[in-house]
């Protein structure tokens, strides 16, 4: 017997890559691909699958609250998500399967096949309890990070304190114990780190791709090949920045770029 299953990302190159990996798992088939969480609901309830991909953070709702609105039978679930300590932490003590962005082959078949073998051994054993002992576990935790959510930063500037709209921030870069925000009217310092101010972004938009420099992909103009392999991505007000070695495999995957 077939296994259905449903892709739930508000990335499109996410929920390709996810459905590009799943075409060499004959038990496994695709029944739908969904951007938003509520449309989610509704296809989840109607087509009743075996397995849900569920990204955490969406943006109309979270991968939670997806959970919670389910109505029929739960599917075995494996969750997608940008690091996240809290929730990451609560995935392990309850045994739950997930995927960390960028998502690697070697984990993603992994986590396939635990859950085949568990859905043919075993299907759905406490499955539904795990679900409603992780709800009420995060529940404290989803609560306290309820300010993360803000769609604008305050950056002090002058003698006042301004607030950035984040989808208006072009690219940040490290500066010691600052760092230079940029947008297309100015530049802002802020003392932070840059592991602060990304934890603070979306991380389908922003991405890090040097230890001193994020970018926010909307606006980047093109990538630039140089004879010795090195790649620079050029912003649209012409900032050049350089793409280091580390990062070059998470950034090819995130954009969807293939050798």
């Amino acid at each position: 017997m077939k296994l259905n299953a449903i892709i739930v990302d508000d990335e499109p190159l996410a929920r390709k890559r996810i459905e590009r990996l799943l075409e060499s798992i004959v038990e496994i088939r695709v029944i739908g691909l969904y951007g938003t969480g509520k449309e989610a609901i509704a296809q989840i309830n109607k087509l009743q699958p075996h397995i849900l991909f569920l990204d955490i953070k969406l943006k109309d709702v979270d991968g939670f609250y997806v959970l919670k609105h389910i109505t029929v039978k739960m599917p075995l679930t494996i969750f997608v998500t940008a690091f996240d300590t809290y929730a990451i932490e609560a995935f392990d003590f309850y045994a739950f399967d997930y995927l960390l962005k960028p998502i690697t082959e070697e984990r993603f078949y992994k986590s396939i096949f635990r859950i085949i073998e568990t859905l043919k051994s075993n299907p759905y054993k406490y499955f539904d309890d795990k679900v409603v002992n992780l709800l009420e576990h995060l529940k404290t935790g989803e609560e306290q990070e309820i300010g993360s959510t803000n769609s604008r930063i305050p950056v002090a500037y002058a003698n006042k304190t301004v607030f950035i709209d984040k989808g208006d921030i072009q690219y940040i870069l490290a500066s010691n114990y600052y760092i230079e925000i940029y947008t297309s009217k100015q530049r802002y310092i802020q003392r932070n780190s840059m592991y602060g101010i990304l934890k603070e972004l979306d991380s389908g938009l922003f991405f890090r791709i040097h230890r001193s420099s994020i970018i926010n992909l909307n606006y980047v103009a093109e990538l630039q090949n140089s004879a010795y392999g090195e790649i620079d991505v050029k912003m649209q007000d012409g900032k050049q920045l350089r793409i280091s070695k580390g990062y070059r495999k998470q950034f090819a995957l995130k954009v969807g770029l293939r050798k």
